[in-house]
């Protein structure tokens, strides 16, 4: 079987849990069928990748990075994968690519949502105007692909009340996985040491982007909260906009003038400081308020971290609420952004459960060790692989010989 997979997001470009998901399957797929990684961006070493795109320059003018530009890669990553027996496409950016595959050549296209477009309004902050056609190109590859794979139970939900045309028997769960070997319990200290963080004194971490979804506002104001001798450590790059960014630095700064111990990490850190941050922080919090599948809890989890997150989309399917983290209820305000009811009550919340963490570290360890074990038991990259092909066999065979 020739699959081509169809990305944005590929090494070392690789910003979200779409690329972190690409690299890992492309890599155990390679082992069960004949894969090759159609990509955005420059050229790559990697041999597994066949191709990669730099938009046409006419349609990548402004700073926010026009839907036109994306759509310009579809073009060419569907010019180049004929002859493939299927497509495999992931996030509205490369989804156009493999609708177009699927008219041109009759190829069978499967679709991977990692988050919905409508349920991200914030993305029009980025997008501008090109945020309906984000929208169109989505709506349009995941109604017509032979087959759609939700990356949790509640994306599942969500795609098929976003798109009721969708058949229910064509869509299908397949969680994300983790590399248990590369995320682990790290003993060692060096890099935190060279971040400035010292290791003896207890703090609660956030890892992730700055975008609005990620819910970085109520943790800053959560942490006014926090018990003092705690410090917080937020590593967030990748801002969708400038705004957003300048947002959260004077989220930041302010909280900074309140109490010590806040440090601001904005850069792409290498995976080793990172899973040293995770192997040692005292809690690790999520607290986004949109996440189809949470994969950073499961990263957390693997290094052993005691995690507490908001019980949103996909998280309850990971962080089992008090066996291997604690869960914050979120009830939802009901306007677009996806903003809780009561945002003090909810940071509020937040706070209290990050501090029932802080205050007894016995429960802490028992919830981290818990939860490394469940990273290993339940989610492995070899059996994300195998349940992709064999969505890949049924899409296969349900077209007409």
């Amino acid at each position: 079987m020739k699959v081509a997979l169809l990305t944005r997001e590929y090494p070392p470009e690789t910003y979200g849990g779409a690329g972190v998901h690409v690299e890992y399957l492309a890599r155990e797929l390679a082992g069960l069928v004949d894969v090759g990684v159609r990509c955005f961006g420059p050229p790559r070493q990697d041999p597994l990748v066949k191709a990669s795109y730099e938009p046409w320059g006419a349609f990548a003018k402004d700073g926010k990075g026009s839907a036109l530009a994306y759509l310009s890669v579809d073009l060419r990553m569907a010019e180049d994968v004929a002859g493939a027996d299927l497509v495999h496409s992931h996030t509205w950016y490369a989804n156009f690519g493999g609708y177009l595959a699927q008219v041109l050549y009759g190829t069978p296209h499967v679709v991977t949502s990692h988050s919905l477009e409508p349920l991200r309004p914030w993305k029009a902050e980025q997008l501008g105007p090109g945020y309906r056609l984000s929208s169109w190109a989505e709506r349009t590859a995941i109604e017509q692909a032979d087959a759609v794979i939700g990356v949790s139970r509640a994306m599942v939900d969500d795609i098929l009340r976003v798109y009721p045309a969708v058949d229910p028997a064509r869509v299908k769960v397949v969680h994300n996985g983790i590399d248990t070997d590369e995320f682990f319990p790290d003993p060692e200290t060096d890099a935190l040491a060279s971040l400035g963080i010292d290791p003896e004194a207890p703090y609660v971490l956030f890892v992730g982007r700055v975008a609005r979804q990620k819910g970085i506002t109520y943790l800053l104001e959560a942490a006014r909260g926090f018990v003092p001798e705690a410090g917080l450590v937020v590593c967030a790059t990748a801002p969708d906009t400038p705004e957003v960014e300048a947002e959260v630095r004077a989220g930041v700064d302010a909280l900074t003038a309140e109490r010590g111990g806040v440090t601001w990490l904005d850069a792409m850190l290498p995976r080793r400081q990172v899973v040293q941050l995770m192997s040692h922080a005292a809690v690790f919090v999520c607290p986004s308020v949109y996440e189809p599948f949470g994969f950073i809890n499961v990263e957390a989890m693997a290094c052993g971290a005691p995690v507490v997150a908001s019980a949103v989309g996909g998280i309850p399917e990971v962080v089992v609420d008090g066996e291997t983290g604690l869960l914050v209820p979120f009830e939802p305000s009901g306007d677009p952004f996806g903003s809780p009811a009561d945002p003090a009550a909810f940071a509020s919340a937040l706070s209290a459960q990050v501090n029932r963490l802080l205050r007894d570290p016995d429960l802490a360890r028992r919830l981290g060790a818990a939860g490394r074990r469940r990273a290993v038991a339940e989610f492995t990259w070899p059996a994300v692989a195998l349940k992709t092909v064999q969505v890949y066999k049924e899409a296969l065979s349900a077209r007409p010989s």
